[in-house]
């Protein structure tokens, strides 16, 4: 996994890739003069509607728009079916091993995950052992992240289960690429993405508490000063669904209530956009003023559907990542469609020695890391750098896992020079309802710095509309 990158639209001659061939003549017809205006009008239409993001610790000002490219991601339906297969795989198996840890902890007991890895795990919630949630799901919405290497096969980077982000800038970039270039949506059989709001509701309200037949859902927002608070109005308002803060909720008697000019109003789901530790006061961060005091005990008596469910971080802790293949096997007796990118477990003396005496060439990651933050890209690193993470790996060698550098796959990108190769990844959001339901695409994130590997928007990355081509 270290060749040559492998071109999302060009083969290894410079020749378009057959999928993309329509595309790429009609790209090439356009003149520069007209794509700069037309990446201009994006700027400027993303700046008006406010699709930003907060980055903490930054000076200059706290939030950035995250820059938007032009050129899409192109994807053909065969390879969109079988990442779509190995995608509700994963997730089927992720919900399994969830209710499995909060239950019976049967893989525990097979040992095919060790216990201490999930028993100890900062994110194993014990409030929510024996708590039976509504049709057995976790993890309600997934964020799977996939890349695809030099060998052409995709693989699955990191699992994204607690709240989930970016699917607003999927169908904003969609609307943007709509609006500037309507004819490509006439001579291309583009699947659709913009009905993502309404399956998301019909997800959410297909898990409502039993005997509840017309559930009142909300969206749980932690304030305006969060980094995703564009991504939650923008869904709450999409879906027709009102936007809460924790002061907007209260419990009587077991069950969930807003505060509205009508007086209080029973709620049935809550799709929270806040981490497990603030959402109630009272059983978990006693400082939180995000969340409700009292919210676990109306989830307990199964009056309230939390989406996703408290405790799903188990599942998306990097150090949980590399037993996921394992837990396909023991639960659906079937082998992963997609495969994880090999996983060094720095815990384990033999992984922790290749590691270290490999560090130059690895990428090693925080096992709580998000965001970009936390890592160590040994071929971009600095020896400094490179010697000071050394220290940290050999004083805490469970809190990190590490990885070959990929060479993931690039696609054509405008830079300030003209189109060049960018790397980037997939990050398509997974529902799981009564059904297991993916809005064909995803969010592509590009890393716009030549040569970066990082993609994330906190880290300077921007976005790419995303095409699944029909038939």
């Amino acid at each position: 996994m270290s060749g040559k990158p492998y071109d999302e639209m060009l083969d290894a001659q410079g020749a378009p890739r057959p999928h993309c061939r329509r595309y790429m003549d009609w790209l090439q017809q356009q003149p520069a003069e007209l794509l700069a205006a037309k990446r201009a009008e994006a700027d400027a239409l993303f700046h008006r509607v406010g699709i930003t993001f907060a980055v903490y610790g930054e000076e200059a000002g706290t939030e950035r728009l995250i820059p938007f490219d032009i050129v899409p991601r192109v994807l053909p339906q065969d390879e969109w079916r079988r990442l779509e297969t190995g995608l509700k795989q994963r997730v089927r198996a992720l919900n399994a091993f969830i209710a499995d840890i909060y239950h019976d902890q049967d893989i525990l007991r097979a040992g095919r995950v060790p216990a201490d890895y999930l028993l100890c795990n900062a994110q194993y919630r014990p409030e929510m052992q024996g708590i039976d949630v509504p049709g057995g799901i976790y993890a309600h919405i997934a964020g799977i992240d996939v890349v695809r290497a030099d060998d052409g096969a995709f693989y699955v980077l990191e699992d994204n289960l607690r709240v989930p982000s970016g699917v607003s800038y999927m169908l904003e970039d969609r609307k943007m690429m709509m609006r500037l270039f309507p004819d490509l949506f006439t001579q291309n059989s583009i699947a659709s993405v913009e009905h993502y709001p309404d399956v998301l509701l019909e997800n959410l309200k297909s898990v409502a508490p039993q005997g509840v037949t017309d559930p009142k859902v909300m969206l749980l927002t932690p304030g305006a000063y969060n980094s995703a608070y564009f991504e939650h109005a923008f869904l709450a308002q999409q879906m027709g669904i009102e936007l809460v803060e924790g002061q907007d909720l209260f419990v009587r008697d077991d069950f969930l209530f807003a505060r509205t000019t009508r007086g209080p109003q029973r709620v049935d789901v809550i799709y929270r956009r806040i981490d497990d530790d603030f959402l109630d006061p009272l059983a978990f961060r006693s400082d939180s003023v995000l969340g409700v005091p009292g919210l676990l005990t109306v989830y307990r008596a199964g009056h309230v559907t939390i989406a996703n469910a408290i405790g799903t971080g188990i599942a998306d802790d990097k150090s949980v990542y590399p037993y996921v293949p394992e837990m396909i096997r023991f639960y659906l007796g079937e082998e992963p469609v997609i495969a994880n990118v090999p996983t060094w477990i720095l815990r384990r003396p033999e992984d922790l020695a290749h590691v270290l005496a490999h560090l130059p060439d690895l990428v090693v990651k925080e096992v709580h890391g998000a965001g970009g933050y936390g890592m160590l890209i040994g071929p971009a690193a600095t020896q400094a750098q490179i010697e000071d993470f050394r220290l940290k790996i050999v004083a805490h060698p469970e809190r990190y896992i590490a990885q070959p550098t990929l060479a993931l796959s690039t696609s054509p990108t405008f830079t300030e020079r003209g189109l060049a190769p960018r790397h980037i990844d997939l990050r398509p959001f997974v529902l799981s309802g009564r059904e297991i339901t993916i809005v064909p695409g995803g969010l592509t994130r590009v890393a716009l710095r030549e040569g970066s590997l990082v993609v994330n928007s906190s880290q300077g990355g921007g976005t790419k509309d995303t095409w699944v081509l029909g038939s």
